[in-house]
């Protein structure tokens, strides 16, 4: 049996952790597990597949060298850029439901905990971020992009650990009229959990993901609070 698709469910405002394991007959069969660390090493550079460490040697603003360690993703391509995350903005022609977006849920092993961020991934060779955006989208979420609404200049989340740097891509998705849901084309090993959320009760979902124990990415958490903020303060709630 070849592994084919991997989805997860969400139901009643939790997910059901639940893998759905397809052969080529369709037949299916469910496994139930819950994702963890098993053990931690010290890996060195040669062993790394997707990063590598450097020192920086530099000189400061009163012309002292100093060293810095930094770590490096290996897979940038010739754009420059490395990675995107996507805003995507859900909207019906009939207005059959409040302007939304969708957010995700997958565990990420570094912090052993499930994290809630916006749809991302890495640009592949040949691809602007924009393109990396809609691709990006409709794999991990089944939702086609309609086009593109803004698209950030370059930045960095942790220029104090590394030079790895992204763009936010923000994607209109326009349906005819009620919510749909299109089924997700994950790769193998890719476990996600979709949910689309109002945006005007994003930052209160977020909020309530912290309560069952969720992290929250800070670039979601920033947009959410930001928008949140922005909402306060033209409603006179901040003065």
């Amino acid at each position: 049996m070849r592994l084919k698709h991997l989805s997860w469910i969400f139901i009643g405002g939790f997910s059901l952790r639940t893998v759905l394991r397809r052969s080529s007959n369709n037949s299916t069969r469910t496994m139930s597990s819950t994702p963890q660390v098993i053990s931690t090493s010290v890996m060195s550079a040669s062993e790394a597949k997707w990063i590598t460490l450097k020192k920086i040697k530099y000189r400061d603003a009163e012309g002292h060298e100093r060293l810095w360690e930094c770590a490096e993703r290996t897979t940038r391509k010739s754009s420059g850029v490395d990675a995107v995350a996507v805003l995507a903005i859900i909207r019906s022609k009939t207005n059959a439901f409040p302007l939304s977006t969708i957010i995700i849920e997958q565990y990420r092993p570094p912090i052993d905990k499930f994290i809630i961020e916006m749809p991302a991934g890495l640009i592949d060779e040949g691809e602007t971020a924009e393109q990396a955006a809609i691709r990006e989208l409709e794999e991990e979420t089944g939702y086609k992009a309609s086009g593109v609404l803004e698209s950030t200049a370059v930045m960095v989340p942790d220029p104090g650990m590394t030079n790895a740097n992204m763009k936010l891509v923000a994607l209109n998705v326009e349906l005819a009229d009620k919510m749909e849901t299109p089924e997700q084309k994950l790769d193998a090993g890719e476990f996600i959990v979709k949910r689309v959320v109002e945006l005007s009760k994003l930052s209160d979902e977020l909020k309530a993901y912290e309560a069952k124990g969720f992290v929250v990415d800070a670039k979601l958490a920033h947009w959410a609070y930001g928008f949140e903020f922005a909402r306060r303060l033209a409603k006179g709630e901040l003065a």
